[in-house]
């Protein structure tokens, strides 16, 4: 078994749409949840905070500079994620597939390392 992070991605339009049937997205949501534990999959979920009320960490010169968010003049926003441990990447796409998101919403899956993947002089 692997984790993987389903990660979702929104624009500012599926934010929108999807905030204009809020109750029915979360209902959805819910539902999508109890599937992966009932599957036995679900390790964790997020939702993130309105990027309005984000900060950035920038470092490039000789000190962090910090300003106000999100992401400098990206159009994507990261608005939370789904944590599931499946036995491979086909089966993390599937549960990605079924991720309630509203149109223009993209899920991007990644594969969690693990600490025994870690280069040596790390662990």
């Amino acid at each position: 078994m692997s984790k993987y992070m389903l990660i979702m991605r929104g624009t500012d339009e599926s934010n929108a749409a999807m905030m204009a049937n809020v109750e029915e997205m979360m209902a959805t949501t819910r539902q999508f949840i109890e599937d992966l534990f009932k599957a036995g999959v679900y390790v964790e979920a997020e939702g993130l905070d309105l990027p309005e009320n984000s900060v950035v960490v920038s470092f490039g010169g000789p000190a962090p500079v910090v300003t106000d968010g999100p992401y400098g003049e990206t159009r994507e926003l990261f608005g939370g994620y789904f944590l599931i441990d499946v036995a491979s990447k086909e089966e993390a796409v599937e549960w990605a597939k079924r991720v309630p998101a509203a149109p223009g919403s993209q899920i991007e899956v990644r594969r969690v390392v693990g600490e025994d993947e870690a280069p040596p002089q790390v662990r």
